[in-house]
């Protein structure tokens, strides 16, 4: 067995977590946060995610993982340093807000000249090339992560790619690492510039999004015409080349990645002609204005909001689009009230919450859900939503 090697990882969220887990089957991993309840909770072999195989392996296998706030002591000795920080997309400057990677690289490339600083943080295409410019470093490179929510160390394990802005000997050595962890054997790996490696990355999220676009403008088209959605989608996606992945119709795209990704992507986009970049971004936006108008329609008294979360495993919020749908409700004359254990507070936008689900199903006329759930059983002829294979995606 090979020595071990020294492996910082700094951000501990879907990407950080399931990256560090991963890496520290084989190698000694420090996780850097700036959090010190997440360092806390990691130390104690507890996931800052919901993640049901990080779990396990917190708990059943032998890792060596440490968790600190120490900036200098997990750069200083590291051979590799992954950033795993958030990247949001900010509509004021039309871009990702690449601020703490740019910090994080900042300090990880004074503190430690001899380490592969490697970006997994979803970031605008070119920037890998302005940070090495930056700092007179060509050590720092891009490699996308091609994750789930609630799945993220899953699609670790049996990746279906490994993708590697770099022709470094350490840029390799970093891609051997990631195949060592995962379970999957003859993982197809990319070696590319870091601007291609970036581009993979939004270009594949696109995509997706684009995909759910189409099969929600599928099912929009249906219900107008009063078709059998489903009839359509079977029929369709029977073609080989098209397929049955992703073509559950759904309230909107979401979560932390393709939202701003697609918006990344078409921001980039501003010196080449196109069309359809900008259409995937729109079209989202038509579809949660289109479902709203449905749920209006039927004039509920009180309409029952199950869950905020895109999709069961997960416990994000953010750009969910179910929240989207409330906003554009919450000014009708319905009462609302919402159902989300997840939520410590009583109120949510203005919105009662509760934790009571006999309550919930008892006081709601109308209860809306992005994705069905056998709690739901009950109560299925109140319920509305565009979920028809009753899976995630």
């Amino acid at each position: 067995m090979r020595n071990k090697l020294k492996v910082t990882v700094v951000g501990s969220g879907y990407v950080g977590m399931s990256l560090a887990v991963l890496l520290a089957q084989q190698n000694d991993v420090v996780l850097l946060d700036v959090d010190q309840e997440r360092v806390n909770k990691i130390n104690n072999k507890k996931s800052t995610i919901s993640d049901n195989e990080i779990d396990d392996y917190l708990l059943k296998k032998e890792l060596s993982l440490v968790a600190t706030t120490d900036k200098k002591s997990a750069f200083r000795y590291a051979n590799f340093i992954l950033v795993a920080t958030p990247t949001d997309y900010d509509e004021i400057t039309n871009g990702f807000n690449t601020s703490s990677v740019d910090e994080v690289v900042k300090e990880a490339s004074n503190l430690n000249k001899d380490a592969l600083i490697i970006i997994k943080s979803t970031i605008p295409l070119g920037h890998t090339k302005f940070l090495q410019k930056l700092h007179k470093n060509e050590s720092i490179i891009f490699s996308p992560e091609f994750l789930r929510e609630g799945n993220a160390l899953k699609d670790n394990l049996y990746p279906s790619r490994i993708v590697v802005g770099s022709n470094l000997k350490k840029g390799k050595h970093f891609a051997k690492l990631l195949s060592e962890g995962a379970k999957e054997k003859n993982i197809k790996t990319l070696f590319v510039s870091s601007t291609e490696a970036e581009a993979i990355k939004l270009f594949s999220n696109t995509y997706l999004a684009m995909r759910v676009s189409f099969f929600n403008e599928l099912d929009s088209f249906a219900m107008i015409h009063e078709l059998d959605t489903r009839n359509i989608i079977d029929g369709v996606s029977l073609d080989k080349r098209i397929g049955m992945g992703y073509n559950n119709p759904s309230f909107g795209y979401g979560g932390y990645c393709l939202p701003k990704d697609a918006k990344q992507l078409l921001a980039n986009y501003d010196l080449v002609p196109q069309a359809l970049i900008e259409a995937i971004v729109t079209s989202n936006k038509t579809r949660k204005e289109f479902i709203s108008k449905e749920i209006l329609k039927l004039k509920p008294k009180t309409i029952g909001i199950y869950l905020l979360e895109m999709k069961s495993g997960s416990d994000n919020f953010r750009s969910s689009a179910i929240i989207d749908i409330i906003k554009r409700i919450k000014t009708s004359k319905s009462n609302l009230v919402i159902y989300e254990p997840k939520l410590d507070s009583e109120e949510f936008l203005g919105i009662k919450v509760t934790n009571n689900f006999d309550e919930f199903k008892e006081i709601s006329d109308l209860i809306i859900s992005n994705r069905m759930s056998k709690n739901l059983k009950s109560v299925k002829h109140k319920c509305f939503t565009r979920d028809l294979f009753g899976n995630d995606w």
